[in-house]
């Protein structure tokens, strides 16, 4: 029997979440035990629900008073998990939903002996895809948001392979990667054991680039496995090209960019720097003086 913590963090959309739920209500479970904790991070809509309804996943609701941010918020579940047993710890963003099989084919990409994390083939939700006139009914559904990803060091970036493409067939191959999106990740427990959970100054975005980092310097692999497909709302809680965005997107590639990037590009990445406090908009000069203030966490959003 394997054994699966689910971390889920609940902010601000009852819908998302009731949904993220009764998909996981659907998983094939054959030879799995989960159990699932809801995170509700301080959200102005209180998820108030039976938990006793939600037995095949074994979920229990966990309240913050406080904001904890995407690394916080999991690192809270992760903590409060120490002593369960268990083989794999899942993080689920909440307007995710899962197909039945998601579980069992992300566990058994897993068990190989170097795998220490593993990601799922990931579209948009039916009708949340980023360019809607560009497909045909049909497409709906099948638009790539996540087919593996890359870190392009050069320009510090995350970059998801494959998004906005139609799935024709051209990322169905199992292999390595170097970036994990947060969105859905199963990490074994003996990687977390080795190197932790989330570095907390993040907050929010590039947290998931930094532990990808950390997870292949421990000398383990992530593995894509597409036999595992979830559909996502894209920045369902934050709201894309936010200022928001601007804030800790900047911030946080600068913590990113100088902990692990080469020498060349951190030279490179202090010139922008420089380039975005005279020109750039509102809340990118606020990330940046931010950085250079060692002001981490939620800071001044």
């Amino acid at each position: 029997m394997q054994k699966i913590i689910i971390s889920i963090l609940h902010y601000n959309s009852n819908r998302d979440t009731l949904a993220c739920l009764a998909s996981l209500m659907d998983s094939n479970l054959n030879g799995l035990e989960i159990k699932t904790y809801v995170l509700d991070n301080a959200s102005r809509e209180t998820l108030d629900i039976d938990v006793s309804t939600y037995k095949k996943i074994g979920l229990s609701i966990i309240k913050s008073k406080i904001n904890l941010g995407f690394t916080g918020g999991h690192n809270l579940v992760y903590k409060n998990t120490k002593d369960v047993s268990y083989d794999f710890f899942l993080l689920l963003n909440n307007d995710s939903i899962v197909d039945s099989n998601l579980l069992q084919e992300m566990v058994k990409a897993g068990h190989e002996k170097k795998v220490g994390a593993v990601v799922p083939k990931i579209y948009f939700t039916k009708g949340m895809e980023f360019h809607k006139n560009r497909y045909s009914e049909s497409d709906m559904g099948k638009v790539f948001w996540y087919a593996g990803g890359k870190l392009d060091w050069d320009h510090v970036m995350s970059i998801h392979r494959g998004v906005d493409e139609v799935d024709v067939g051209q990322f169905d191959k199992q292999e390595e990667i170097d970036f994990a999106t947060g969105a859905c990740l199963l990490i074994k427990k003996e990687v977390l054991n080795k190197i932790g959970l989330f570095d907390r100054r993040y907050f929010l975005y590039y947290e998931d680039a930094d532990l990808s980092v950390r997870i292949r310097k421990a000398d383990f692999e992530i593995m894509y496995c597409p036999h595992a497909v979830a559909w996502h709302n894209n920045a369902g809680s934050s709201g894309s090209g936010s200022e928001l965005h601007d804030y800790y997107l900047t911030r946080n590639r600068m913590l990113f960019g100088i902990k692990f990037a080469p020498i060349r590009t951190k030279f490179a990445l202090i010139r922008e720097s420089f380039r975005l406090l005279l020109s750039g908009r509102r809340w990118q000069r606020i990330g940046i003086k931010d950085y250079y203030l060692k002001k981490f966490g939620k800071g001044s959003y």
